[in-house]
């Protein structure tokens, strides 16, 4: 049996979304100041409300995906917004990227005011929510995650429980840190191979065959989390090769950014005498180790 469900923000991710949650059998209604979106809503069989706090008086779960705080509270601890509607035991699922520590003050404030949250931002791109291949994080009480989790599972590939509120905040913003540094990263190594005059099918052919398309957070992570520093690839290899690569890009007529500031790291680590320690050990210089 269908849930009643509220959605509140129906931008690129929250439109697509209320559809699959209505595909899914739940009776969805949502608000969004845009009444274009609105109106899109009402057509795919949703029910347009005047505000957050009618949303909440209308469901038993509610859902903002919203860009900024402000928007956030106003939606959700403002006069119109969830807690605003007075339902104790109401489920607010947070989706927006947000900072974890004022996720966690947010799940205070709903709280007190009778609101279970849970902070369940997604990873993943619009196609890849009517892919439903989103994976979804949660942080907040664990009884109130196996509620949810029969709503959400269906519209992603993965649902992770992270643990206490703020959990799934900062999960997501370590997600993003990894992929929005890694298409920075990535760019300079395809630039500096275009700019050597490799043909594009072989950059991917040969990125694909070696540790990158090797997955290295498979490869790497485990042995990040665990300090597993048994050689395999030393501190002072990875200086050089980077040093070599800082130099074929000026040569080539571009500044590499990202490449420079990772082989600083490694240079620390290098000045501490673990020049052929693994490279991994450069996890110890951002810990403040490295003297």
């Amino acid at each position: 049996m269908g849930e009643r469900l509220g959605f509140i923000g129906l931008g690129k991710m929250g439109t697509p979304l209320t559809r699959n949650l209505m595909q899914d059998g739940h009776t969805v209604c949502g608000y969004d100041i845009d009444p274009e979106r609105m109106r899109q809503l009402e057509e795919a069989g949703g029910a347009p409300c005047a505000s957050a706090r009618e949303v909440a008086e209308r469901s038993d779960i509610t859902f903002t995906m919203l860009l900024k705080p402000g928007h956030i509270e106003e939606n959700t601890i403002g006069p119109k917004g969830v807690a605003a509607a007075g339902k104790r035991g109401l489920i607010h699922v947070e989706m927006s990227t947000m900072y974890p520590t004022w996720s966690e003050g947010l799940a205070g404030k709903l709280a007190a005011r009778g609101v279970e949250m849970l902070d369940a931002p997604v990873s993943g791109s619009v196609d890849q929510v009517h892919q439903r291949t989103l994976a979804f994080m949660a942080g907040g009480r664990r009884e109130v995650f196996e509620r949810v989790r029969p709503v959400i599972e269906p519209l992603g590939r993965k649902t992770v429980y992270t643990g206490a509120s703020g959990t799934g905040a900062t999960m997501k913003l370590a997600t993003n840190l990894f992929v929005n540094a890694g298409i920075a990263l990535l760019s300079e190594s395809m630039l500096l191979a275009q700019r050597s005059g490799v043909p594009d099918e072989i950059i991917l052919e040969v990125l694909r065959a070696g540790t990158v398309g090797g997955n290295l957070l498979e490869v790497a992570g485990p042995r990040i989390l665990k300090r597993d520093f048994a050689p395999q690839g030393a501190v002072e290899i990875f200086v050089k090769d980077m040093g070599m690569a800082i130099e074929l890009a000026r040569e080539r007529g571009f500044e590499l950014r990202v490449v420079p500031a990772a082989r600083e790291m490694f240079l620390k680590a290098q000045a501490a005498g673990w020049d052929k320690d693994d490279a991994i050990r450069v996890v110890e210089v951002y810990e403040g180790k490295a003297g």
